[in-house]
């Protein structure tokens, strides 16, 4: 006889979340709505940098959090997220070495549960 399969772990899959994507332009850094999704449509974050690795994560956080930005708007939830801030794109063109002058960048992320953070590898 062959033993019984349980489903006790498994989690339904929603095609609706889509895949984190972070998009970097000359004068803003977009976070797509698949990145508020997945992480909750959370009120406030932080950014933190791997400089050896070349990574970025946003993290979900609660606005007492040092270095907290607010992330999504009572009316904007589960939509793109846009920053226009000078220090942010500096900081990721400088770990990338990207010239944001000439050409855009689309950056896939990975979701850690755990961690409730996404991570974008932005040396690939």
């Amino acid at each position: 006889m062959v033993g019984r399969m349980s489903l006790e772990g498994f989690e339904v899959f929603n095609f609706n979340d889509g895949t984190p994507v972070l998009s970097v332009r000359q004068n803003s850094v977009t976070f797509g709505k698949s990145v508020s999704r997945k992480l909750g449509s959370p009120e406030y974050v932080i950014f933190l940098f791997d400089y050896s690795a070349k990574k970025m994560a946003v993290q979900v956080c609660d606005k007492n959090t040092p270095n907290a930005v607010k992330f999504s708007k009572e009316n904007n939830s589960g939509g793109n997220v846009r920053f226009f801030h000078k220090g942010l794109l500096a900081e990721i063109a400088l770990i990338t070495g990207w010239n944001l002058r000439e050409r855009s960048y689309r950056v896939y992320g990975t979701l850690l549960r755990g961690e409730n953070a996404i991570v974008f590898d932005l040396a690939e």
